[in-house]
Formats: structure tokens, C-alpha cells, sequence
């Protein structure tokens, strides 16, 4: 699960962004100033980090971070619109958001930081499984041996990578997938789902990997 260190003195704000992204699957460390940061710090796959702080403003906590971790993505948000401010920013950040924004954009953007981080890694660790994301091989780590996927699982799984933590919709996936649309009641695409579970899967009848959302689809998280 990607976990999130989330820096923000404002209640209201930080109230509703933890809430919004937790609910889409991430696992959310949520601070009310850049005290006590060091112990998270190590476990965060991006931080999220507001300028207007309490003691040190957020400025000086992203050099921080940047100093002690240069791979970790850093967002920052502010309700300063200068450029001064944003170029100031961007001198140590990743990437710099106004407020207001939308909880889709904030998203959008921690997804965009999370692949550009996952690609100069070039391996994502999902749970038992190691996947080369150059030319997604997948290896079990309890083997060692790697997990030939064919045609069709090939690319279902490579899509669900594609989009780490967000719930696809069926249509979402066979239109990704397939690239046609879906027709309610096809059974194709839930017959390699079950084929992509028994190979990828420790347990295919208790998947952990590829998470049933019920209702709506389907999710991989990391």
C-alpha cells in the first residue's frame, strides 16, 4: 500500500484530503507540523507538504526531506499564487499545487509523482511479487522463479499497473483491455481475471492482489 506523509496545519483541509485518500486506498500519515517527521520519512513513498506551517514552514521541511531522501517525491501545496513562490518551491519540489483544488487533481498529480518515482526504480513491490516495470516481468519472491503471463493477462495485469490504487470499473478495464465496449453480462473478462489470480495470486480464492470492489470493478494496490 502507498503511504502518504501528509503535512498540513488546517483542520478543515486536512480532514477531508486524509479522508479522500484513504478512501481511494492509500495508507495516509496525516501531521500537523514538520515535527517528528524523521520517523516517517523512511516509510513514505511521497510526501505531501503545505507551505503555511506552524515553526518551520514547509519550505524549509521539503529541503529537509529532500536533503535526507533526494528519491522521495515531494507535493507541495500552498494558497500562494506568486510565481516567486512557486518557483521557490519547485527549486527542491516535484510538483506544486494552489489551493483550492479538486480532490481528482490532487490525486492525479500524487499518480503522476508515484510512476515517474516507480520508473527511475525500475522495480514495484507488490506484496510476494517483484515486477521489472521496463518489460513488466514478474517474479514471486518466495521461488524466485518468474510468472509467464500470456496474451490477454498479460496486458489486464500490465493495465492494472498502469493504474496502481484506483478502482477500474469493468467498462474501464475491457474498453483498456480490449479496446472495445463493454457488454453487460460478458463473462470474458472476469474468466482472465481468474486466470491472472491463479498465477499471480498466493491464494487465487482469497486474492489479495487484485481486490473485488463489489459493485463497481476491480483494484490493484500497491
Amino acid at each position: 500500500m502507498v503511504h502518504v506523509l501528509y503535512i498540513e496545519d488546517e483542520t478543515e483541509i486536512g480532514s477531508w484530503v486524509t479522508k479522500d485518500l484513504t478512501e481511494r486506498g492509500y495508507e495516509v500519515t496525516w501531521l500537523r507540523s514538520g515535527e517528528g517527521i524523521e520517523k516517517y520519512i523512511q516509510t513514505a513513498h511521497i510526501v505531501i507538504l503545505d507551505v503555511m506551517l506552524p515553526g518551520l514552514d514547509g519550505f524549509s521541511i521539503g529541503r529537509r526531506i529532500k536533503k535526507e531522501d533526494g528519491d522521495l517525491p515531494i507535493l507541495m501545496l500552498s494558497a500562494r499564487t506568486a510565481v516567486e513562490d512557486k518557483i521557490e518551491g519547485l527549486h527542491f519540489a516535484d510538483d506544486y499545487l494552489t489551493k483550492p483544488f479538486h480532490p481528482d487533481e490532487l490525486t492525479a498529480r500524487v499518480e503522476v509523482l508515484l510512476r515517474r518515482y516507480q520508473k527511475n526504480d525500475d522495480t514495484l513491490k507488490l506484496q510476494h511479487l517483484t515486477i521489472y516495470t521496463k518489460d513488466m516481468r514478474t517474479v514471486d519472491n518466495d521461488t524466485g522463479i518468474e510468472i509467464h503471463l500470456t496474451g490477454k493477462q498479460y496486458h489486464l495485469f500490465q493495465f492494472f499497473i498502469r493504474h496502481l490504487n484506483q478502482i477500474l470499473t469493468k467498462e474501464q478495464l475491457y474498453e483498456g483491455v480490449w479496446g472495445e465496449s463493454y457488454i453487460d453480462g460478458d463473462k470474458t473478462l472476469m474468466v482472465h481475471i481468474r486466470y491472472l489470480r491463479e498465477k499471480i495470486e498466493k491464494n487465487p480464492a482469497k486474492p489479495t492482489i487484485i481486490e473485488t470492489i463489489r459493485g463497481i470493478g476491480y483494484r490493484v494496490k500497491l
